[in-house]
């Protein structure tokens, strides 16, 4: 907690400029001291972050978007939210389809019998109980299957196979996950009787990465799944033999309409509730193989724990919204139904934390153009933790996107993402892997922005610390 002594530097300052085009500063930028105070108590001192995450994974545990797992999640951030002091906490519910997976498995039965170990990809289609065999077809990119004739395809089952290796920026995973996103409609349009894809991921572990898809062009739902790394290894081992591969595929799931969801929100309410509002949120759901602690549960633990040590300070002169979206992973459902109820207000900000809980090394924002004197407050400001900024970076974040398509700023804090394809959307995302110094690196990192960003903190009242 900030001294009282200290607190009382939280002078209501001038709200930031956000003209068009300002000049560049010409004087060195240094921190307010009382920036410089919220930012280094939570590096050293925050646990907010931490009992939620902790809270959400081992109270809730997997939290499949629009199924019973996500509505309990949701109460459970209502209880929580109200309970560290913030106002107008509710859900704002929608419906959208709802997939979950049966029995899975796939075995190899020719020319050399083994258990492959396997998970559907959201939205695949059902093999039945009883499950299907084929032949296994062999390509080493979406291209080439793209560029195989159908006659080759129709009736087998495809294998696609990639090379995705680890990055700081996570930038693989744009090339790399075609096979997941674009692969099974690919297949199933040249008649394919299923398709599996290595994981996308980069570790050697024996779990397989699950992951939505879609299918596009009136294209038919077939089987889909993800074998894991070393078993997309062996069966590419067991296809250079140069015998014919034959697979038994079971893959259970269904599908259904209109079922509900929703985003969870709450606010630290500002002193001008005019002024354009600071947007900031993670993703409530996470897919169902593991309790989805770096995906994404320690991104809405790290937003909020940011937005507690404001509303601790004082009172900010901009609203805070914090959002806990609903139904990310299955393709942003709860970010386009908060753009569409809450779109067309004005935004300060709007940011996201859905990339892990490793420390924040880089960051971005649109103010570089817009107020390069706030830009380089942003910089100066975020470097003793460690993060540079970057010139070229975009707005990041599947669930602000829709908003800031619709005209709202935006700043991008980037976690470190080399090992974060190593558990993504596997049964190893669980609460062992968040490192509790880095998640407190985060916290101190999204403290700071919003800091800078709010306008100025009027000392107060102070709301309770700990539920």
């Amino acid at each position: 907690m900030i001294k009282a002594a200290l607190a009382a530097t939280l002078l209501a300052t001038a709200a930031p400029s956000f003209a068009q085009q300002p000049p560049a500063p010409s004087k060195p930028i240094l921190t307010e001291p009382w920036v410089a105070a919220l930012r280094d108590n939570a590096l050293d001192n925050d646990q907010y972050a931490w009992d939620i995450a902790e809270g959400l994974t081992t109270e809730v545990g997997q939290r499949l978007a629009a199924t019973e797992a996500e509505a309990r999640a949701r109460d459970w951030a209502v209880k929580r939210l109200k309970a560290m002091g913030f106002a107008n906490v509710r859900i704002e519910p929608f419906t959208m389809p709802v997939w979950t997976r049966g029995a899975e498995g796939a075995e190899i039965l020719a020319p050399f019998p083994q258990k492959l170990t396997i998970a559907a990809l959201g939205y695949s289609g059902s093999t039945g109980p009883a499950g299907v065999t084929g032949q296994i077809v062999y390509f080493d990119s979406v291209d080439a299957l793209r560029a195989a004739p159908d006659d080759a395809v129709r009736g087998k089952i495809v294998f696609i196979d990639h090379n995705m290796m680890p990055a700081q920026d996570g930038s693989g995973y744009g090339q790399f996950g075609a096979p997941r996103r674009q692969g099974p409609t690919i297949a199933s349009k040249k008649g394919a009787l299923a398709i599996v894809i290595r994981s996308i991921g980069t570790d050697h572990h024996r779990n397989p990465h699950t992951g939505v898809q879609y299918f596009t062009d009136g294209a038919t739902p077939i089987p889909a799944g993800a074998l894991s790394v070393p078993d997309s290894e062996q069966l590419r081992r067991i296809l250079k033999r140069g015998q014919p591969v034959t697979m038994h595929l079971t893959l259970v799931s269904q599908k259904n309409e209109g079922a509900p969801s929703g985003n969870v929100i709450a606010e630290v309410p500002g002193r001008d509730p005019r002024a354009p509002i600071l947007l900031v949120g993670g993703h409530l759901d996470s897919w169902d193989l593991g309790t989805g602690a770096i995906d994404d549960a320690s991104g809405v633990a790290i937003v909020t724990a940011a937005a507690k040590h404001i509303m601790d300070a004082g009172r900010p002169l901009r609203t805070i919204r914090i959002v806990w979206f609903g139904a990310e992973e299955p393709g942003g459902f709860g970010g386009e139904a908060y753009a569409k109820a809450h779109g067309t207000e004005r935004y300060a900000i709007a940011g996201e934390s859905d990339f892990g809980a490793d420390r924040v090394w880089r960051f971005s924002s649109q103010y570089q153009k817009t107020d390069p004197v706030l830009h380089a407050q942003l910089t100066a400001a975020l470097a003793p933790l460690g993060i540079t900024k970057n010139d070229k970076g975009d707005a990041d974040g599947t669930d602000v996107e829709p908003t800031i398509k619709l005209g709202a700023p935006w700043i991008s804090l980037n976690q470190d993402g080399t090992r974060y394809f190593d558990y993504h959307h596997t049964p190893d995302d669980t609460l062992d892997k968040i490192d509790p110094a880095q998640l407190r690196q985060n916290v101190a990192a999204w403290t700071t922005a919003l800091a800078i960003l709010s306008g100025g903190i009027e000392p107060g009242a102070k709301q309770p610390r700990r539920r």
